[in-house]
């Protein structure tokens, strides 16, 4: 009876969700003509559930705290590739992955490519950028595109050093990401010195390092990111005993390409509870220093009475595992990985606002050209959350579902998975499917019945995973899309290699998986020319 009260609705809901077009031009909505300032943080790998969860007893953030209690937190926000530079690309860019070819860290947007702070600057707006933007080509390490590159290869190498956690410093130290809090003091000054006086409008972004992990320096060239690093002072204010240790599938029983994952991000050993809890305790402590960074700008912004009429915005490229699915990193569609925050608070949006539609960084585009008042006939992947935010109930937003599509897609195509992934969130659905949809089996996971995740009931409820699957590809021919992605990583490894000519051999076997490949070289650059001649 449960199956045949829920399949319909769902599957009604999934038919009226069809997207008409692909991309829709950025809308015009009823202003008063002040056009206010913009203050945007993005962290990077901040886990969205921290954010919206109704009692967060794992972590101390009070500023975070202080933006849900004066304006509004989107609980379901997604990010469109949970790896760094491509989601930042769509954030930039507002379209979806697939439309920049943004495939991995190493292939993004040009240098040139008009971004929606290009656009308002045009408009008047003055304009300031500090810290970490990653989303052009051509950045990232030789290991991390050549690892993107060879995806293909079964099995390859492990590509990242075993997660670790490292206390520092002792229990008065607040500076550990030292470059994070020199770019906030920049942006903090400005905002003093500079926003203060200005008789324009501005937008202000604030890029961060934070929480992601660190490098781990015993990796080699250009280290792997597995240290989760932190001091006693943040790690007091995380309630330890709280931690909790994340149900583990066996490895037997993985999903292929989540096992893919936990291989070469170097998982697949033995971790006791101590270091499991550790990892994921000094994890949420590099999330208490996040926040204490956003707390420097809405200090500074309280200081000088911009905050009253600035819109201040606080979200993440993407979230982090740590160590739940026996993975840490991103490059997953778990909700760890993919559910990223998203907070506004500014003029007009009332407090305490929860929204539960799903929404996702393309966006974030439409809605900083809507705020800045600027109207371009380009389409657009996102919709303007600004309809949301100053809708007077959730009645208004689900009578008028205009407002914004219930669902979200994210795409992924770089390392660390031997396969290009797809995941459609809608509702209290999440689809997840692989490649060309055949090679390897498809997920659904009912989130409202099992937030971690682990049962897999893509067989079990047939007709809505067949209905979501349909949705995804009226959004994107996923197909497609993989095969112009397999076609690029062989191109550009190719011409890497004859680029290298002679010296080919040495380099490939002092990237960062060094210490796998020194064990058996000729194994691996076998593998790696049966691939190329496939």
């Amino acid at each position: 009876m449960h199956l045949w009260v829920e399949r319909p609705s769902l599957i009604l809901f999934l038919l009226s969700a069809l997207p008409n077009v692909l991309l829709r031009p950025i809308q015009s909505h009823p202003s008063n003509g002040t056009r206010y300032n913009v203050v945007m943080v993005m962290s990077d790998a901040f886990d969205g559930r921290l954010t919206t969860a109704l009692e967060n007893n794992f972590v101390q953030l009070p500023n975070l705290q202080f933006m849900k209690s004066n304006g509004a937190v989107f609980l379901n926000a997604y990010t469109n590739s949970p790896i760094c530079c491509p989601s930042r690309a769509a954030m930039w860019s507002g379209l979806f992955v697939h439309l920049t070819e943004s495939w991995n860290n190493y292939k993004c947007l040009d240098p040139d490519y008009l971004t929606w702070m290009d656009l308002v600057k045009m408009n008047g707006y003055v304009t300031q950028r500090f810290g970490k933007q990653d989303y052009v080509s051509g950045s990232h390490s030789l290991s991390n595109r050549v690892e993107a590159w060879t995806r293909d290869v079964p099995f390859l190498l492990r590509q990242e050093g075993r997660p670790v956690a490292d206390l520092t410093g002792n229990a008065t130290k607040k500076r550990i990401m030292e470059e994070d809090w020199k770019n906030t003091d920049k942006a903090a000054d400005w905002i003093r010195n500079e926003a203060h006086n200005l008789s324009q409008p501005f937008m202000l972004y604030l890029g961060l390092n934070l929480p992601h992990p660190y490098p781990s320096e015993n990796m080699g060239e250009n280290y792997g990111s597995s240290t989760f690093l932190t001091s006693p002072y943040w790690l007091k204010k995380v309630a330890y005993k709280n931690v909790t240790i994340p149900k583990w599938i066996p490895l037997q029983n993985m999903h292929p390409v989540d096992y893919y994952s936990t291989y070469t991000k170097n998982c697949t050993g033995h971790f006791t509870d101590r270091e499991i809890q550790d990892i994921r305790a000094y994890y949420y402590a590099m999330c208490a220093e996040t926040d204490a960074l956003m707390g420097e700008i809405i200090a500074a912004l309280s200081d000088t009475g911009l905050l009253n009429t600035t819109y201040v915005l606080f979200t993440s490229d993407h979230g982090e595992l740590a160590m739940e699915h026996r993975q840490f990193y991103k490059m997953s569609m778990y909700e760890g990985s993919a559910h990223i925050p998203l907070i506004i608070m500014g003029p007009g949006i009332k407090s305490h606002r929860q929204i539960s539609t799903i929404v996702s960084l393309v966006d974030i585009y439409p809605t900083m050209l809507e705020i800045a008042g600027v109207h371009i006939h380009e389409k657009r992947s996102g919709y303007s959350l600004m309809p949301l935010l100053s809708a007077q109930s959730a009645k208004d937003i689900f009578s008028n579902n205009y407002l914004h599509p219930n669902w979200a897609l994210s795409e992924f195509h770089g390392c660390n998975a031997n396969a290009s992934i797809y995941m459609l969130q809608a509702g209290r659905w999440k689809y997840i499917t692989f490649s060309d949809g055949a090679s390897f089996p498809p997920q659904l996971f009912d989130l409202s019945t099992d937030p971690e995740e682990l049962k897999n009931v893509a067989g079990q409820f047939l007709e809505i995973t067949l209905s979501m699957d349909k949705m995804l590809r009226s959004i994107t021919d996923y197909v497609k899309v993989s095969d112009s992605v397999h076609v690029y990583n062989k191109q550009q490894f190719a011409n890497w290699k004859a680029s290298l000519g002679q010296n080919y051999t040495n380099v490939i076997s002092n990237l960062r998986w060094h210490q796998d490949w020194s064990k058996k070289p000729k194994y691996y650059a076998t593998a790696i020319d049966k691939w190329l001649k496939n």
